[in-house]
């Protein structure tokens, strides 16, 4: 699929990745959760994106929403800031229901919406519906299948329908009019650690999304972490060549926080981080939204300095 012209994967600025924020889905609406989202479009965050997880990992014990129901209550509260994903799998989602409610999302977001999506994990969903978890094979399999499945089901029907039938999936005359805001469909960001990930996304994605190398040592220090990186970049490079996709037409979102790299220590960190990302081709970095006693604890009053102040210091 071509490149939605909807969604331009190269950032505004040249050489500067765009900034955006992960807000997890921990807060009642009422009670913070609105508020939330519109200081996020206050700050200038090109992107504020949620976990599409039933629960997840030292969170499972408390409060948890649903993310699609949070990003439509984020689209009727915010004007110019897109909303997304980051990310949605099959551990407990079918194309057919997903791509329903992605085109209500997108429809009532006018347009802001963009798909993280992702082959899933081996965490509380994949056991949440009653089966085994999947074998990491076994979740490329399903992905391999989910990903061109939903994707026909944003763009491709109207009154005629889409039906297919799958080794793990079925459609059957599924009809989705009016369709997308966004045209030909919502933009799609692939995470993908794996070759047969990097498939998809140049494929099928208008961004590709990692965490980092998932075979690299999270305790290795930052230059191995830019280095796990880089072999990840070129991986990728590769596989857009092989597949007739031109690399630098493929978005890139790096989700920090599950490397070595600390960018929320200080504003110098975070400019230091983002020229680093941004040498590696990196369009977009996606910052995780301030939560106390949990992985993402950081200081508030310096997160929001970096959204307000960090873009600035960039183009100097």
């Amino acid at each position: 699929m071509a490149d939605s012209d909807c969604y331009a994967p190269l950032p505004s600025t040249p050489g500067i990745p765009r900034l955006s924020t992960v807000i997890l889905p921990v807060r009642r609406w009422a009670d913070g959760g609105r508020d939330t989202w519109r200081r996020a479009e206050e700050l200038g965050f090109h992107t504020a994106y949620t976990y599409d997880h039933l629960s997840w990992r030292s969170f499972r014990d408390g409060p948890w929403f649903g993310a699609l129901p949070t990003l439509t209550a984020a689209a009727t509260v915010t004007d110019r800031m897109r909303l997304g994903t980051l990310v949605t799998s099959p551990n407990f989602r079918h194309p057919v229901t997903l791509a329903k409610e992605l085109i209500t999302l997108d429809d009532v977001s006018g347009g802001r919406v963009t798909l993280g999506i992702g082959a899933g994990g081996s965490g509380f969903d994949a056991t949440a519906l009653g089966h085994d978890a999947w074998t990491p094979r076994e979740r490329a399999d399903r992905f391999t299948e989910f990903v061109p499945l939903l994707d026909r089901l944003l763009s491709e029907g109207g009154p005629t329908g889409v039906s297919y039938r799958g080794d793990f999936y079925s459609a059957h005359e599924v009809r989705n009019i009016p369709g997308c805001v966004q045209r030909p469909r919502l933009p799609f960001a692939v995470a993908a650690g794996g070759p047969r990930g990097m498939r998809l996304a140049a494929r099928h994605g208008q961004a590709w999304v990692t965490i980092g190398d998932p075979a690299g040592d999270p305790t290795a220090g930052e230059e191995q972490g830019w280095r796990d990186l880089a072999r990840q970049v070129e991986r990728l490079e590769a596989i857009c060549e092989e597949a007739g996709r031109e690399p630098a037409a493929l978005g890139r979102i790096l989700l920090t926080g599950f490397t070595p790299h600390r960018p929320l220590r200080s504003l110098d960190a975070f400019v230091d981080f983002t020229g680093r990302a941004a040498e590696l081709g990196f369009t977009e970095l996606a910052l995780h939204w301030p939560i106390p006693d949990s992985p993402f604890e950081a200081d508030q009053e310096v997160f929001e300095r970096i959204a307000s102040e960090g873009p600035a210091q960039l183009t100097r």
